[in-house]
């Protein structure tokens, strides 16, 4: 019979959560919030075929959020431990209420209503938990490292390759009869090549992540494919400063979709911190582009039945023909903008950024040919987006594309502009999706941007 994935039970961690509520109540809490975790995983990392780390985890955790007063005049103290004896947890809500009884009065401070918490989660099949070895893992990093220094003699060194596979689970609860978790899981296998020698080297990376680990892509596929992407970066040029279009790699892509996220989430929006401020019903993107989120998927890297707080996820338009649909908002951020909560307590779910002008024919090579003469960007670095004005400007390297065709790698650039002009001038979004994280779209055609060279 094989081992339990966890030490604790669901309906142990339940348990649990209940006995932190009713410490809480007996202490003379208004109301109280918890969430229990529990999770192990395993991570490996080789290095040019020799072991370089081997880490096990083994973690759990509690924390409770305690409220004192109410009708507007809310204080709350939060405080966490990892001992779940009684003893421990009482004294942990002890230290949260005594937190709450210096804290200043918040009036949007508190549970989410009643009437919006989720009370009968589904099962959206999350967990897939990876029983594999350290012999086993070191193994699969070996052979995606082999498989890039396989690939050309030019591959003459490695950052590494590594493994990762972790299980959780988790319950939370709060005083409003919320009592809900489930186990969770995400796997990874990533490869780290560098080409060439001395000033001529370039290195790329290429990874797979799944919480199902028999989905996750072969090890020979994911090292030969990093290797390939390293590889073309070889004798990279500079460019003159000029104004061109800008193809943003569907990876990078997501990244674009997540600082739209940013600018349209409740905490930049009641800070008046975003340039998309009061944006909501307002045409910020090109009238073909189309948001949706989407927390209902099967196995998804972004699904859940319910937020941070317990609050019911539902499927919705953030963006529909370029306009402006719905933000992110929790109860507090809600309440902040005298609205109601989204359901987005700790993040946005599935996003899927679409085009209604798509074309299966806007693969990658598709989107090369409409991008004709411009910029392929392939990597980003630093973080410069400004989110109260807009501005956006990263360093960055690619390639430089004349019709249609790549003609050769570029490296030392700036690429700058506005995100607002950004969105309006997105001409295509590709046939090539990718999904990171919780983000899926494909590459993004920008019509033009500023890009700053030697």
């Amino acid at each position: 019979m094989s081992q339990p994935v966890f030490t604790h039970t669901q309906d142990q961690l339940k348990q649990i959560a209940e006995d932190v509520l009713r410490f809480a109540r007996e202490k003379g809490a208004f109301n109280a919030a918890v969430e229990i975790n529990e999770g192990n995983g395993l991570s490996v990392s080789v290095r040019k075929g020799k072991i370089e780390t081997i880490e096990q985890n083994k973690d759990k955790g509690m924390g409770v959020t305690v409220y004192l007063g109410g009708d507007g005049h809310v204080r709350r103290g939060n405080a966490s431990t990892s001992d779940f004896s009684r003893q421990s947890l009482m004294d942990t809500v002890e230290a949260a209420y005594n937190i709450a009884r210096f804290t200043a009065e918040d009036d949007c401070a508190g549970l989410p209503d009643e009437d919006t918490l989720e009370m009968s989660p589904r099962d959206l099949k999350l967990c897939y938990p990876w029983r594999i070895s350290t012999e086993e893992a070191v193994e699969l990093a070996k052979r995606a490292e082999a498989a890039a220094f396989a690939v050309d003699k030019r591959v003459t060194n490695s950052e590494g390759a590594s493994v990762h596979a972790q299980q959780s689970h988790f319950v939370s609860a709060n005083s409003h009869g919320f009592i809900g978790g489930y186990p969770y899981s995400r796997h990874t296998m990533s490869v780290a090549p560098i080409a060439g020698k001395g000033a001529n080297m370039q290195r790329d990376s290429w990874y797979s992540s799944m919480r199902d680990p028999s989905r996750l892509a072969e090890p020979e596929a994911i090292g030969r494919y990093a290797a390939e992407r390293a590889l073309a970066r070889l004798n990279a040029r500079k460019l003159d400063t000029r104004k061109c279009p800008v193809l943003f790699e569907a990876p990078l892509a997501a990244g674009l979709l997540g600082a739209f996220v940013q600018a349209i989430s409740g905490g930049a929006l009641y800070r008046k911190s975003t340039f998309l401020l009061d944006s909501l019903g307002q045409q910020v993107f090109a009238p073909h582009i189309q948001v949706t989120e989407d927390p209902h998927i099967p196995g998804a890297a972004g699904s859940s039945p319910f937020d941070q707080e317990g609050v019911k996820t539902s499927r919705r338009d953030i963006v529909k023909d370029g306009m402006v649909q719905g933000y992110f908002l929790s109860t507090y951020s809600a309440r902040k903008l005298g609205m109601k909560t989204t359901g987005n307590a700790g993040g946005s779910h599935n996003l899927m950024l679409r085009s209604t002008a798509a074309s299966e024919e806007d693969d990658f090579e598709g989107m090369l040919k409409k991008l004709d003469t411009g910029l392929l960007v392939t990597e980003l670095m630093g973080q410069g987006v400004n989110y109260v004005t807009g501005d956006y400007s990263r360093g960055a390297s690619g390639f430089w594309v004349e019709n249609g065709k790549i003609q050769y790698p570029v490296e030392e650039i700036t690429i700058a502009g506005n995100m607002k002009a950004m969105f309006r001038q997105i001409v295509a979004i590709g046939a090539d999706r990718i999904i990171r994280g919780n983000k899926e779209t494909g590459s993004i055609l920008i019509e033009s941007m500023m890009v700053a060279g030697s």
